[in-house]
């Protein structure tokens, strides 16, 4: 029952949030120099073409009035029409954000997989030159941001030795016989190996890019979390059982050094989907990130709005599901 109220109290805190968010965006947006209307109309456009224009999008109300309009209407599922390209919010909003999905968790996978294994290997040769190694590749990945890891990969795999794409989400001459816009998971599920081959050759890069940051974090958390681990009693317990070393640290060790950077993951996963904005421009993906750009330029406030919203509910999820993973592993959590 105390569980289930945390629960409750943790979904009405994330109400909370996304509605501050909401407002403080919506305002935001509207106080900034710039003019929408100006941008859509031609040099000989009248004051009565500027004044119905306004009325068209609810501009001509004050900035409460707005917000108490355009909050009734993201109720009903409304998010407004976007300004610059004439279409619904809801639908340009939740047809590009399967693209950032897929490679926000691809990028997730590889950065897990690789500052794992990582650490994994700091750790069973600590004190020698493999430790040395890892924590300077650990270094040199907290040190540079994904969009110079992304330039750099454009210049080996794109440039001098071109074995991947640097553009786009799919090549145009393929047929996608798909019903939603989850293009990999899909291609995958109808057993279409070319069109997974084609997209992976499309997201490697990219993902490359978000995941090396996210992964010299993972390892260094992960090693030093292993390194207390490893002088534990029951650890020493294990070895005078005649365990061998790799054994001690995956069946003893690894299990308990593995939450603290569980809850490491999904905050950084908030951040890695967030860094899809530059990441994204950089590779013209077609994901969210990218319209997010095209949006601030010109000005779109319904767009900008839909996908300020979007990325705060995609944070607030995850943030949740990661608090309930941890107290679902963590018996002192889950029955305090």
């Amino acid at each position: 029952m105390q569980f289930l109220r945390a629960i409750l109290l943790r979904l009405a805190t994330t109400a909370v949030t996304l509605f501050g968010a909401a407002l403080i965006v919506f305002v935001v947006v509207r106080v900034v120099p710039g003019n929408p209307i100006a941008m859509m109309l031609p040099p000989n456009a009248t004051e009565d073409d500027v004044a119905r224009l306004r009325a068209l999008y609810g501009l001509d109300k004050s900035i409460m009035e707005q917000f108490v309009i355009w909050l009734g209407g993201v109720v009903q599922g409304d998010f407004g029409t976007s300004i610059s390209l004439r279409r619904p919010v809801a639908e340009l909003v939740l047809g590009r954000l399967p693209a950032t999905l897929e490679l926000s968790i691809l990028a997730l996978i590889l950065a897990v997989a690789l500052g794992g294994a990582m650490a994994l290997l700091g750790t069973r040769w600590r004190g020698r030159r493999t430790e040395a190694a890892v924590d300077v590749a650990n270094g040199v990945g907290m040190s540079v941001p994904d969009f110079l890891w992304g330039l750099l990969l454009i210049l080996l795999f794109g440039v001098l030795w071109p074995l991947f794409h640097i553009s786009g989400r799919v090549s145009p001459q393929l047929d996608l016989p798909f019903s939603t816009n989850f293009y990999l998971f899909e291609s995958l599920l109808r057993l279409r190996f070319d069109i997974t081959a084609d997209l992976l050759a499309h997201m490697f890069m990219p993902s490359v890019a978000l995941a090396l940051p996210l992964a010299a974090i993972i390892g260094q958390l992960l090693k030093q979390s292993l390194k207390e681990t490893m002088g534990l009693d029951y650890v020493t317990l294990a070895r005078t059982k005649g365990y061998g070393e790799t054994r001690v640290i995956l069946r003893e060790a690894l299990r308990n050094a593995v939450l603290p950077t569980l809850t490491l993951v999904g905050v950084q996963f908030t951040f890695l989907i967030g860094g899809t904005v530059i990441i994204e421009r950089l590779f013209s993906y077609e994901g969210l990130g990218n319209m997010a750009i095209d949006a601030v330029i010109n000005r779109d406030l319904p767009l900008i709005q839909g996908i300020v919203i979007v990325f705060a509910a995609l944070f607030t999820a995850v943030n949740l599901v990661v608090d309930l993973t941890y107290a679902a592993l963590n018996p002192r959590l889950r029955h305090a």
